[in-house]
């Protein structure tokens, strides 16, 4: 079929008003160029002939939050097209969490690591992000503290980092990002 347009944000996370961040759009295309769409209307071309287009928000507000998607064309024509990029723009209040990993961010391939998000905030849930990818890995809370990787492959290794949130009734009160942490399997 059709090739796929990659989409993520780097970095990944809920950003805050004021912050910023960059949605990276990368394609196996060539003679097009990038065209950003934001709830389904163009948004922004970038009249890039490569294989990857970066749009950066800066100074980010409320307007900014929406499902983002890139497309790829040439002459006008829809060459491909990625999936949807939910951005979020919510008040960080609550603490950055530390990410950890187990037994080190060193691992050889076929071993186990655990990667843990510590939030010392009771009762919150934390999204566990790598680089690159579109939507969080998982959800960690106290009923799954720790996000398994076994048997590690090379594929594993790249910027992790994780954000939590406690929600109260309808509203979720989010923390700042950890601090990213470089896993690297051999």
């Amino acid at each position: 079929g059709a090739p796929a347009v990659s989409i993520f944000l780097k970095p990944p996370g809920v950003i805050s008003p004021g912050g910023s961040t960059t949605i990276c759009c990368s394609c196996q295309c060539a003679n097009g160029h990038f065209v950003l769409y934001k709830n389904g209307h163009r948004h922004r071309a970038l009249e890039l002939h490569g294989s990857r287009a970066e749009f950066t928000i800066s100074n980010a507000s409320w307007g900014d939050a929406g499902v983002y998607s890139c497309q790829y064309q040439a002459g006008g024509t829809l060459l491909a097209h990625s999936e949807g990029l939910d951005v979020m723009v919510q008040e960080l209040l609550l603490p950055a969490p530390v990410l950890s990993a187990l037994p080190g961010q060193e691992v050889g391939a076929g071993a186990a690591v655990a990667l843990r998000c510590s939030a010392a905030l009771p009762g919150a849930r934390c999204l566990l992000y790598l680089e690159g990818q579109r939507r969080a890995l998982d959800v960690l809370s106290q009923h799954q503290e720790a996000f398994n990787i076994f048997p590690a492959r090379e594929g594993d290794g790249g910027r992790y980092s994780c954000q939590c949130f406690i929600q109260a009734a309808a509203t979720f009160n989010w923390s700042a990002a950890s601090q990213p942490l470089e896993l690297v399997v051999r």
